[in-house]
C-alpha cells in the first residue's frame, strides 16, 4: 500500500507516479487518479486519456518500465478530475496469428475492468467510431446504510425472469421511465402484489445492442438480449433513465435495494462463455488485444473454438481467466448486493483449454469455495453450444443448482398428454432425486422451470406447433424446433372459443405443477397474463412488441394472472411443498407418489394421472401436520381418483381444480370436502387438496 503519494516523475506535462499494483482498473486516489492494468505478453503499454466524446485521444502516456511490476502496469496521474476525461489503452508486443499472438498498438483498448463504457447511454445510437470503446472512471461513494438482504433459501425461490428493457418499454406499461432499470422500480408493487420472491434479470453487464448490424425487410434487427458483453464490471447504460456520467450503476443499486427492501431477491443472468469481440472477424477492442491467446480458447492454429455458437469461447480455466472471472463475481456481491447469479452455457466454464471437460474445473471450484461468494447462489446452465450437457451431472460440490433442462422438457410432453412419461413426471415433481442425489446434493440443486427467455412463452406453448421466426432473418432455421408444445388444434390466434378456452386451462395447469413441484420455480415475465411472442422462439434480436411485454394482456386475462397470484401464495402458505421437514406427527412419508389408486405406482406407457402427496408438521406449529395432494390427468378424458387415506380426523378439501369452470377453479372457499376420498378429474386438469382437520 501507498503512503506517500507525493509525484516522482513527470511523463507528458503530467506529475505520476507507480500506483497501487493489487488493484485493477481505474479509481480515484488522494490528488488523482489511479489506472492499473495487466498483460502476461504486452512488451509496452500506454495510457490513453481523451475528451469527452473525442475520437482521439489528447494525450498519451507510455508506463516506464520501473512502473512495470511482473505483467501489471500502474501509474497515478496526478491532476485530473474524474468528470473531465475518458480513458483506453494500447498495448504492444509479439504478432503472430498462428500462436494466437495479435498485438496492435494502434487499437485502442478497453479497460475490462472498467466500471463504466462511453458512448453507450443511448440505446439504438450507432457509434461515431465503430468497435471503439472508451471507458469513464465512476464515483463510489454510493452508501447501501444499514442494509439487509431476504436470504432466502433457494428451495423457495419463485424467480420472474425478465428483461429490463422488455419489461415496461411498451406504452401500455404505464410507466414513466419505460425500458429502463427505474421502469422497474415504478413496477415492484406489481411484483409484490404477484408475490414473487426474486427477479432474474437478463444481462446488464455493457454490450453493443447495434453490434450485429443486421436488417430483415428494412427493419433493424438489434442485439436485444445482451448476450454478447462488452465489459463484465460496467451496468449498461441504455438501461438507466437517467444519463449521469460518472456515476454509473446508481439507479441500478436504487432499484437492487428497492427490490431486496420488499422482500425480493435479485439474480444477475451473467455470459462468462464468449464476449462481443467474436472470432477473427469480429472487432478488437479487449480481451484481444490484452492477451488473446490467454482470454480465449484457441485452436492449434490460432483460430476460435466456438462451443458457445457466438464466435468465441473465453478460457475460462486459465488462471488470469479464473481470477478475473472470480474478481468481477466478487464486485458485484460487495458493491451492487447481488444475492445470485445464472451462468449462461455453464458447462463452457467446466472445459480445459484444449476444450475438453474436466472432472473438477478449478473455477467452478474456486467460486464453490469463494468466501465472499459463500451466500450467493450459483446456478449453472448446465449445457453448451458444442454438445456437453450436464443436467444431472454439473461440477457442484454441494453449491451449484442447475436450471433442470429435463423438468421443462418431461413436464412439457406429459402435460401435453404424450404417453410413457409418467414414471420421468413423477421424479420431476418430487424434485428430480434421480437427478440430484439429496445425499449429496441437497435438497437445492434443482431449478425447475417450464419457460424462459430461450423459447415459447407460456401461452404460445399452447398456441402453435412450430416456430414462427422468419422476421429474425435466418429464414426460420434458427431457434429449437424440439419445442414440446401444442397448438390446441389450431395454429396460432384463432376466435374458436373452445380452442382459447382449452390453451388458458393448460396454462394454468402448467403453472400450478410449477407451484406444486419441489425446486425453485422460475417463470418467465408475462407469463401470469398470456403475454405473446406471435410463436417466436428465439426473438433475441427483437426490439419490438414481439419482446416486450404488452400489459393491455393482463385486463383481458385477468383469471390467469389471480390464478397465478394464488398459486404462488400456496406454494408460500403450504412450506411441505418446497422441503422435506420435520417427521410427521402422523405416520405419513414426506412425499410420496400415486395414479389414480393410492400408493400405487405400476406406471406404463398409458399412464396420464399422477398424484403426489407432501406431508409434515407445520412450520409454525409443529404439533400440527401439513398435508398436500396435486394430481395431473394429463389424459384428454375424464379419470375416477381415490386419493390416499388420511390420519384420524383429517378430511381432505379441494383448494384447486382446473377441471371447473374458469371462475370456480380456485375452490377453497367452496368448503368442498371429500369425505369418500374420490374425485373425477376431468380430461387434461389439475387438482390440489389440502388436508384439514375436523373438529
Amino acid at each position: 500500500m501507498l503512503r506517500d503519494l507525493r509525484p516522482t516523475d513527470n511523463i507528458c506535462g503530467y506529475d505520476v507516479r507507480p500506483g497501487y499494483y493489487d488493484t485493477e482498473g481505474a479509481m480515484p486516489v488522494r490528488g488523482g487518479i489511479n489506472f492499473t492494468i495487466s498483460s502476461f505478453y504486452a512488451t509496452s503499454c500506454e495510457l490513453l486519456l481523451f475528451h469527452p466524446g473525442a475520437r482521439e485521444p489528447y494525450v498519451r502516456i507510455p508506463f516506464p518500465d520501473s512502473y512495470r511490476v511482473g505483467n501489471t502496469y500502474s501509474i497515478i496521474v496526478f491532476g485530473l478530475e474524474i468528470n473531465t476525461f475518458e480513458y483506453a489503452y494500447s498495448f504492444d508486443g509479439p504478432y503472430d496469428p498462428k500462436k494466437g499472438l495479435i498485438f496492435d498498438k494502434n487499437k485502442y483498448i478497453l479497460d475490462p475492468y472498467a466500471k463504466a463504457v462511453t458512448g453507450q447511454s443511448t440505446w439504438g445510437k450507432s457509434h461515431a467510431d465503430e468497435c471503439v470503446y472508451k471507458a469513464r472512471v465512476v464515483f463510489n461513494d454510493w452508501d447501501w446504510g444499514n442494509f439487509k438482504t431476504p436470504s432466502i433459501p433457494l428451495e423457495e425461490l419463485i424467480i420472474y425472469e425478465l428483461h429490463v428493457r422488455g419489461f415496461t418499454m411498451d406504452k401500455s406499461s404505464g410507466v414513466k421511465n419505460r425500458g429502463t432499470f427505474d421502469g422497474i422500480r415504478e413496477k415492484i408493487p406489481y411484483l409484490k402484489e404477484l408475490g414473487v420472491n426474486a427477479v432474474e434479470l437478463m444481462p446488464i453487464f455493457e454490450f453493443d445492442e447495434l453490434g450485429a448490424n443486421r436488417y430483415y425487410e428494412g427493419e433493424q434487427l438489434y442485439d436485444y438480449w445482451g448476450y454478447n458483453t462488452v465489459c463484465f464490471f460496467a451496468p449498461n447504460t441504455s438501461y438507466e433513465a437517467d444519463h449521469e456520467h460518472n456515476r454509473e450503476g446508481t439507479e441500478l443499486k436504487e432499484l437492487i435495494k428497492d427490490l431486496k427492501t420488499n422482500g425480493i431477491e435479485v439474480i444477475l443472468d451473467v455470459v462468462f462463455n464468449h464476449t462481443a469481440e467474436g472470432n477473427e472477424m469480429g472487432p478488437f477492442f479487449s480481451f484481444k488485444g490484452l492477451d488473446n491467446n490467454i482470454y480465449y480458447m484457441l485452436t492449434p492454429d490460432g483460430k476460435y473454438y466456438n462451443f458457445s455458437g457466438c464466435g468465441n469461447v473465453l478460457n475460462c480455466n486459465h488462471p488470469i481467466v479464473r481470477n478475473f472471472i472470480k474478481s468481477c463475481l466478487r464486485y458485484w456481491v460487495t458493491e451492487y448486493k447481488i444475492d445470485g447469479f445464472r451462468f449462461d452455457l455453464a458447462s463452457i466454464l467446466g472445459r480445459n483449454e484444449d476444450g475438453s471437460p474436466m472432472d473438477q474445473p478449478p473455477l467452478l471450484k474456486s467460486l464453490a469455495f469463494d468466501p465472499i461468494l459463500r451466500s450467493t447462489k450459483l446456478i449453472a446452465e448446465a449445457w453448451d453450444a458444442g454438445g456437453l450437457y450436464q443436467v444431472g451431472s454439473f461440477p457442484n460440490w454441494n453449491r451449484w443448482a442447475e436450471w433442470n433442462g429435463k423438468y421443462r422438457d418431461d413436464l412439457r410432453k406429459f402435460l401435453k398428454g404424450d404417453g410413457g412419461l409418467a414414471w420421468a413426471a413423477a421424479q420431476r415433481l418430487t424434485g428430480s432425486k434421480d437427478l440430484y442425489d439429496p445425499s449429496y446434493r441437497g435438497e437445492c440443486a434443482s431449478v425447475n422451470f417450464l419457460t424462459c427467455h430461450d423459447g415459447f412463452t407460456l401461452y404460445d406453448l399452447y398456441s402453435y406447433n412450430v416456430k414462427h421466426n422468419y422476421k429474425n432473418g435466418w429464414n426460420n432455421a434458427d431457434g429449437a424446433d424440439d419445442n414440446n408444445s401444442w397448438n390446441c388444434g389450431v395454429e396460432g390466434e384463432t376466435d374458436n372459443p373452445e380452442v382459447n378456452a382449452l390453451r388458458i386451462k393448460m396454462v394454468k395447469n402448467a403453472f400450478a405443477t410449477l407451484m406444486c413441484s419441489r425446486g425453485a420455480a422460475l417463470f418467465l415475465a408475462g407469463d401470469e397474463f398470456c403475454n405473446t411472442q406471435f410463436g417466436n422462439n428465439n426473438p433475441y434480436c427483437q426490439d419490438n412488441i414481439t419482446s416486450w411485454l404488452d400489459w393491455s394482456r393482463k385486463e383481458k386475462h385477468e383469471d390467469v394472472f389471480e390464478f397465478f397470484k394464488y398459486m404462488i401464495a400456496f406454494r408460500k402458505r403450504f412450506h411441505v411443498i418446497t422441503k422435506n421437514r420435520d417427521k410427521c406427527n402422523c405416520t405419513l412419508p414426506p412425499e410420496s407418489i400415486h395414479t389414480a389408486q393410492p400408493w400405487i405406482t405400476d406406471f406404463n406407457g398409458y399412464t396420464r394421472m399422477i398424484g403426489v402427496m407432501y406431508a409434515g408438521a407445520a412450520k409454525d406449529d409443529p404439533s400440527s401436520d401439513e398435508i398436500v395432494y396435486f394430481g395431473i390427468n394429463s389424459y384428454w378424458e375424464d379419470v375416477d381418483v381415490e386419493l390416499p387415506g388420511l390420519p384420524a380426523g383429517y378430511v381432505w378439501k379441494l383448494y384447486v381444480d382446473t377441471g371447473k369452470s374458469p371462475e370456480r377453479v380456485i375452490c377453497e372457499s367452496k368448503n368442498i370436502f371429500l369425505f369418500d376420498r374420490r374425485i373425477t378429474m376431468k380430461g387434461r386438469s389439475v387438482i390440489a387438496l389440502v388436508a384439514e382437520k375436523m373438529l
